[in-house]
C-alpha cells in the first residue's frame, strides 16, 4: 500500500505546482467575446475597459448583431403603412422563432402610423410606404424633442392588377390609369380607352390614410389635392388589400361577354406575389413603353411606379427603450434576406448604410 499511496503524493506535488504556475502570469487569467474585446482580471492596463460589458460581434453596416435571447427587456409598439406590414411581420416572426419576445405590430396605414407616433407618442415605431411629410415631420420634432430618425428598409413596386380573365388591360399607360380611377360609377372600360370592350369597370383603392394611396396620387394624379379617386366611382377598401385580391380575382370578367364587370385595384407588389395565381399585374408605360413590375425593373429603375420603404423613429425612443435600438439593428441585419420572400426588393446599400448610421448614433454605438 505505501508505494501506491507515495505515487499518489507525488502526483498531487506535480499538480499543485502546474497550477501554481498557472497563476503566476502578468496579469491573471483572461476572457473573450467573439467580436468583443479582451478583459483581463487584476492587468494594470490603463487602456483597459472599466466596465465588463463584451460589445457584440459586428454585423451588416457596422450594426452589432443583435442576439434575440440577450435583447434589452421591454415592449416595443410598431403601427403603419399595410406595405410594410408584412415585411415587419416577417422579421418579427424570424426574431420570435430565436427567442426573442413578441412585439406590437399594427397595420393602419402610414398616415395613421405616423400620426399615432408624431401626433399622439403612442408608438415606438412608425412604418411608412412613403417619406414623412413636412407636418409630420414638426409634429414629430416637437412630440419627441428631436428630428425623428428615418430608416430606409426596402423598395416596393406598386402594382395595378386585373384578374386572368382581363386581355385588353395587360398593358396601361398612366394617362389610362388616371382616366379609370376618376370615372363615376357605372362606367366602363370603353370610357377608359374606346378601342377597350365595354365591360363594366370596376376600381378598388385604399384609403386617404395609407401611403399606398399617397404614393398613387403623387405619381398618377400628380398630388392633385382633392384627389380624384376620392370623387370617382372607385371602392375604397380602407388597409385591407385582401378586399382589393378578392374584388379583382372574383370580377368574372370574360372577354366576348360584356355583361361581365372587369375590375382592377392597386397596393404593394407583395400582396400581388402572393396571389399571382389569381391575379394578373399590368405593365405599365410611363412614356418609355409598358414595364411589368419585377426584380430587374425594380432594380434597373425603369419601372415607373417604385418606391422606397420606411421605418421612423427617435433618439428620445431609443434612450428609454435600448430594445428599439437592437430590434431595428437586428432588422437591417436581416431584412435584406427576407425582402425578397415577402415580395418586396432590397433598398440600395448607401440607403441601408445610412440608415445604420442612423440607429448607431442614436444608440451610442458609433
Amino acid at each position: 500500500m505505501k508505494p501506491k499511496f507515495s505515487r499518489v503524493l507525488a502526483l498531487m506535488a506535480v499538480l499543485a505546482l502546474v497550477v501554481a504556475a498557472c497563476g503566476d502570469g502578468d496579469g491573471g487569467d483572461t476572457s473573450t467575446t467573439a467580436g468583443g474585446p479582451t478583459t483581463t482580471r487584476g492587468s494594470t492596463d490603463t487602456t483597459a475597459p472599466t466596465d465588463t460589458t463584451m460589445a457584440p460581434a459586428e454585423g451588416m453596416y457596422g450594426l452589432p448583431l443583435i442576439d434575440p435571447l440577450s435583447v434589452s427587456p421591454g415592449d416595443i409598439a410598431m403601427a403603419g403603412s399595410s406595405t410594410v406590414f408584412p415585411l415587419s411581420q416577417a422579421v418579427l416572426a424570424q426574431w420570435q422563432d430565436e427567442g426573442g419576445p413578441q412585439y406590437g405590430l399594427d397595420s393602419i396605414g402610414s398616415g395613421g402610423g405616423l400620426e399615432r407616433f408624431c401626433v399622439e407618442g403612442g408608438s415606438d415605431i412608425a412604418n411608412a410606404s412613403r417619406q414623412i411629410n413636412d407636418e409630420e415631420f414638426a409634429d414629430c420634432t416637437a412630440t419627441w424633442g428631436s428630428e425623428p430618425i428615418e430608416v430606409r428598409v426596402g423598395t416596393d413596386a406598386l402594382s395595378l392588377v386585373i384578374s386572368p380573365g382581363n386581355t385588353f388591360a395587360t398593358e396601361l399607360t398612366i394617362e389610362q390609369i388616371a382616366t379609370a380611377f376618376s370615372l363615376p360609377a357605372g362606367s366602363t372600360w370603353a370610357d377608359v380607352d374606346p378601342s377597350f370592350p365595354a365591360h363594366p369597370l370596376v376600381t378598388f383603392s385604399p384609403g386617404a390614410d395609407s401611403g399606398t394611396f399617397d404614393y398613387f396620387n403623387e405619381v398618377i394624379f400628380d398630388e392633385a389635392d382633392p384627389p380624384p379617386v376620392l370623387s370617382s366611382g372607385a371602392n375604397i377598401v380602407g388597409e385591407d388589400d385582401n378586399i382589393t385580391v378578392e374584388g379583382v380575382a372574383e370580377d368574372g370578367c370574360t372577354e366576348g361577354d360584356t355583361s361581365s364587370t372587369c375590375g382592377i385595384g392597386y397596393f404593394g407588389y407583395a400582396y400581388y406575389a402572393q396571389n399571382t395565381d389569381r391575379l394578373g399585374v399590368v405593365s405599365v408605360d410611363g412614356g418609355d413603353g409598358p414595364i411589368a413590375p419585377s426584380d430587374d425593373s425594380v432594380n434597373a429603375g425603369t419601372y415607373p411606379i417604385s418606391r422606397p420603404l420606411f421605418m421612423y423613429t427617435a433618439a428620445e425612443v431609443i434612450e428609454a427603450k435600448p430594445q428599439v435600438a437592437e430590434f431595428m439593428a437586428y432588422f437591417l441585419n436581416n431584412v435584406n434576406t427576407l425582402i425578397s420572400d415577402v415580395g418586396y426588393f432590397p433598398a440600395p446599400d448607401e440607403a441601408l448604410q445610412e440608415a445604420a448610421d442612423h440607429i448607431k448614433a442614436a444608440a451610442g454605438w458609433s
